[in-house]
């Protein structure tokens, strides 16, 4: 008699990291059939394009906040850091079109601020937490508040407005489309594949993983950690610049509430997509669609009046903690 067949321990861990990773985009078809029949004016291909083009701004932070929770940290000043940088950038690009420079170029020069902003104060959040032995709770909690008062007293409380001129020239950058798609949902793509590349297919993704898992360890592997960890901080302030300069030409304007719970949204698309709260494992795959997943939430509460837009932020509040709540345990 042979004894009975046992599943394989490994066997059976794959296949429920697969279905783990396909809960995220089972999710999100479930929510676009529900929609379609809620309101058949959800699975129209403008509002598609609308829903693709508004998860662009969190889907790009996302991306780059992958990175930083895989290695164990976390950022909560992404929302106050893009508020910084869209009235930095109007500051700067009224300044140049008062001299009388060509407007295209003070556009160029603007977007240019806009990166290099977001990676300084990337870099200056890695190296606090790394030089500095600071928490990142700590670290980016005292600038969520720093970044946002550095808003508000540059607008006197009010808001700063790009001119007439320059704001013209600048809109398409959010308005115009390539093959019939809105240029940010084209860049959130590109800023998705290049993180998808730099997370799989290189040495530094799989730092950033180590890292994550077992700090000490990689330490012992002769990892840079905290090179590494600073690295994650600006490519993350790097995302948040990406996302500002498309979020600026929407509006022409900065203002205290600009980029208000965006920390919230893009830490509930990374953990909605199956990042590890606790660091070292994640998908990038499964961040993007867990941004789409939290737009087309956002998008059925507008068409329909199951609850309130108001209630909102409460749905993604208490993702993240039903989401961090069955994610208990697991490292």
């Amino acid at each position: 008699m042979q004894p009975e067949r046992t599943e394989s321990p490994n066997v059976s861990r794959r296949w429920r990291t697969a279905l783990s990773g396909l809960g995220p985009i089972l999710g999100l078809i479930a929510l676009c059939i529900a929609g379609t029949l809620l309101n058949p004016d959800f699975a129209t291909v403008d509002n598609l394009m609308n829903v693709l083009t508004r998860t662009a701004f969190i889907g790009i932070i996302a991306v780059g906040m992958t990175f930083v929770i895989m290695s164990g940290g976390i950022d909560l000043s992404v929302g106050s850091m893009a508020a910084l940088i869209a009235g930095s950038m109007i500051l700067f690009m009224n300044s140049l079109g008062a001299g009388g420079h060509p407007a295209t170029l003070v556009v160029a020069l603007g977007m240019g601020l806009s990166l290099v902003l977001g990676a300084a104060f990337g870099c200056a959040h890695g190296l606090l937490i790394t030089k500095g032995r600071v928490e990142p709770f700590i670290v980016t909690l005292g600038t969520l508040g720093i970044f946002r008062a550095f808003l508000t007293w540059f607008a006197d409380g009010g808001a700063l407005t790009l001119d007439g001129e320059l704001s013209d020239r600048y809109s398409p950058v959010y308005y115009a489309s390539l093959l019939g798609v809105p240029i940010p949902v084209w860049i959130f793509a590109a800023v998705a594949v290049a993180g998808g590349v730099l997370l799989n297919r290189t040495a530094f993704g799989r730092h950033v993983q180590a890292i994550g898992s077992n700090e000490q360890v990689a330490r012992y592997a002769a990892i840079r950690v905290d090179l590494v960890k600073v690295l994650t901080y600006m490519l993350l302030g790097l995302c948040v610049g990406i996302a500002t300069l498309l979020y600026v030409p929407r509006l022409g304007s900065a203002s205290p509430t600009t980029g208000l719970l965006w920390e919230l949204e893009a830490i509930a698309a990374v953990v909605v997509g199956g990042t590890a709260l606790k660091g070292g494992e994640g998908r990038l795959v499964g961040t993007v669609v867990g941004a789409i997943l939290l737009s087309v939430i956002s998008n059925i509460l507008n068409l329909t009046s199951i609850i309130s837009v108001y209630l909102n932020a409460a749905v993604q509040g208490g993702v993240i903690i039903v989401v961090a709540f069955l994610q208990r345990g697991r490292r």
